[in-house]
């Protein structure tokens, strides 16, 4: 009854309207335009309707009696429409609109814009009817078909709209801000600039976007420069230019700079809104300073999601995993339900810690809330296979419906870390064969894989392939694994010509080549390659120098060891670790200085592991020195009584003096105390037709 009551009235304002307009005006147009809209019924009608289906029952109603046509009633439907997000069905009744004005397309391209449908913005801009309303300047249009083309990267479009932007009037700073963001966005950073000097008066909005240009562009020193410029026209940032300039210190690894920002921003007064903080946080982790990060975050007056993730992800990506898991678990942090980002941050942490359990946890979390793409899958299949499950690594992938080239990385990379390395090559091929193409990434992982078994023929193969795909020029990680490969099957001058044809070099392509020579022998040329090192101005780290001393070991030239080892410890300020231990004790038991070794070995100030007793038992037995070898292993197996690496120790030692009795003492003994030593084993690469196929020996030691 209210409805038929409603659509009666309409009837009489219809016939008054009628009569009305027959009359000369006699009020103010704009107030009477207001007036004849409040007045009619079908406003009243459209108003009532909260739900999109009692939009369409009123919709029918207004369509069966004939009172849909009226243009006013016709574009509060497209309004109505796209407020409850069907931007279809507003376009269909827009398109019904036999001569839509301005404000009918406004409200339509406005739907468009806050559903984030900037194809078809442009699109809809495009239309010939729209063009014929613009015979004059309309910044709302402008700006909304402006922002569409930046997030498109639609250069052509922006430059069209550009054109008909100066065509119809002069712009106003809004839609000249608006052009200098289309062409940052479209990587025209010098027309952006151009325009941007063109602006007479530019406020804080105008040179924050010229700012975040220079800094998207990777143009970060401009961007700090006219930040300063700004402060010089007395213009004040806001916290998206404070956040934007911090990022710009980031990329830059100007950890002191970053620090004058922050200064600012407490100096000024700012509120840290999430943008600003999850910059700040960003900058302190990527610089190493995480305890400066976690004052930030734990000074915040309100903790939220982004703010909440990101100083998780600091943690995680810092080589702080166990604070990123406390952080995660925190009852306080309770009514926060993390994101993808945050879980696959957390699933690195228990990579990273081997925490399977929390990782199964977060792992039925992530099913719980609903979180299926490809970031967090492949972030399982990283922490399943770091956790030594490859197993559920491969249940993971093979639920992944759209396989990209990073959950191939992973998978293959678990497989090759866990030791199957024939399995991680038939995943590259069976990669190829579902024409998904490998990338840096994939490369370095099958390549490691070749050199842990020394699959020459199948590394060389990959390097013909790296060459073809163009993988060598761009990626320093190939060609360090190239050499690697080529240094682990030993042969030295592939490796050096890998070396020597490479313009990037990190600390890992010195260390690798200077491995090379060392394993062979040929300490002189690892110390001459250590010398041009340092001239590149690299410092060494604790691997490099792992490296050197083992190859001073190899040649026996103990006072060159020593040396770096003192350097190591007192000029670069490294903490040795076993490995280092272990190097320089093999250095003085090769040299026959056995009593020396022991006193090194009782002063360091870590428990001894196998590696390091191994070297000093070796030493023994090449000169003769039975009786410091069994004082040294007995000592161990009392501290370890469950290690049967130290009774093979001991029982090798008595079989190397012809001890016998005493050795098969030893291993029974080892046996009536549960123990068992895995067998070693060597592999050789043999032809065996089309296939890469190992030939395992094992051999029970």
């Amino acid at each position: 009854m209210k409805r038929v009551s409603v659509l009666h009235r309409h009837f009489q304002w219809r016939n008054l309207t009628v009569t009305a307009l027959q009359r000369p005006p006699e009020i103010d147009p704009t107030i009477a335009s207001i007036e004849f809209i409040s007045s009619n019924p079908c406003f009243s009608l459209l108003g009532i309707c909260k739900t999109v289906s009692s939009l369409r029952k009123v919709h029918a109603l207004l369509v069966v009696h004939g009172l849909s046509e009226d243009i006013f009633c016709e574009t509060k439907l497209v309004s109505l429409y796209g407020s409850f997000g069907h931007v279809e069905c507003a376009r269909s009744v827009f398109d019904r609109i036999p001569n839509p004005d301005l404000y009918s397309w406004k409200v339509m391209i406005r739907w468009y814009f806050l559903n984030d449908l900037y194809s078809e913005i442009v699109q809809f801009y495009n239309t010939t009817r729209l063009r014929k309303c613009l015979n004059e300047y309309d910044n709302v249009v402008f700006s909304i078909v402006l922002k569409a083309c930046s997030e498109l990267r639609e250069i052509d479009e922006g430059r069209k709209l550009h054109c008909q932007i100066v065509k119809v009037g002069s712009p106003d700073s809004f839609v000249l801000t608006g052009l200098v963001d289309m062409y940052a966005k479209c990587r025209e950073i010098e027309d952006s600039r151009h325009l941007f000097d063109e602006i007479p008066e530019r406020n804080v909005v105008c040179w924050t976007s010229m700012i975040v240009g220079y800094i998207q562009n990777d143009c970060l020193k401009e961007g700090l420069l006219l930040f300063n410029k700004m402060r010089e026209g007395l213009v004040e940032g806001n916290q998206y230019t404070l956040g934007s300039l911090v990022t710009a210190c980031t990329k830059l690894g100007a950890l002191y700079q970053g620090k004058w920002f922050h200064g600012y921003v407490i100096k000024s007064g700012f509120d840290l809104n999430s943008f600003l903080v999850t910059s700040l946080l960003d900058l302190y982790s990527k610089c190493g300073e995480i305890r400066d990060a976690s004052s930030v975050f734990y000074e915040l007056s309100t903790i939220d999601l982004v703010s909440w993730t990101a100083m998780i992800v600091g943690y995680a990506q810092r080589g702080h995993p166990k604070e990123a898991l406390k952080l995660f678990t925190e009852k306080r942090w309770k009514f926060l339900l993390p994101n993808t980002i945050t879980t696959s941050s957390v699933l690195s942490a228990c990579a990273q810690t081997g925490y399977l359990t929390m990782g199964r946890s977060v792992h039925g979390l992530g099913i719980k809330l609903g979180l299926k793409d490809a970031t967090f899958e492949n972030a399982l299949i990283d922490m399943y296979a770091k956790c030594h499950m490859i197993g559920d690594a491969w249940c993971v992938f093979e639920t992944v419906s759209d396989k990209d080239v990073i959950a191939w990385n992973s998978i293959i990379s678990g497989y090759s870390q866990n030791g199957y390395t024939y399995e991680a090559l038939e995943l590259f091929h069976r990669m190829r064969l579902e024409s998904v193409s490998p990338d840096a990434v994939t490369l370095v992982s099958v390549l490691s894989a070749c050199a842990s078994v020394g699959g020459y023929r199948a590394g060389i193969s990959f390097h013909g392939y790296c060459m073809k795909a163009g993988l060598l020029s761009g990626s320093v990680y190939v060609g360090t694994a190239l050499l690697n490969f080529y240094a682990k099957c030993g042969d030295a001058q592939c490796a050096r010509l890998m070396f020597d044809e490479m313009g990037e070099k990190n600390s890992i392509t010195w260390s690798a080549m200077i491995g090379c020579y060392g394993i062979q022998g040929d300490c002189s040329r690892s110390l001459e390659l250590f010398g041009d090192m340092l001239k590149e101005k690299l410092e060494p780290n604790e691997v490099i120098f792992t490296t050197i001393l083992s190859a001073c070991s190899h040649s026996g030239m103990l006072g060159e060891g020593s040396r770096y080892f003192n350097t190591m410890c007192k000029v670069y300020n490294i903490v040795p670790s076993m490995k280092h231990y272990a190097c320089m004790v093999d250095l003085l038991a090769r040299a026959g200085r056995l009593e020396e070794a022991l006193d090194f070995i009782e002063k360091i100030p870590i428990q001894p592991d196998v590696s390091l007793l191994g070297a000093f038992l070796h030493g023994c037995r090449l000169h003769s020195r039975l009786d410091l070898g069994e004082v040294v292993v007995r000592r161990m197996l009392e501290l370890h009584p469950d290690k049967a690496c130290y009774y093979v120790l001991m029982s090798n030692l008595y079989a190397s003096e012809g001890r016998w009795g005493d050795a098969n003492q030893v291993m029974e003994l080892m046996k009536q105390r549960g123990l068992a030593k895995l067998p070693g084993w060597s592999q050789v690469e043999m032809e065996t037709g089309d296939d890469f196929s190992p030939l395992v020996v094992a051999s029970h030691s």
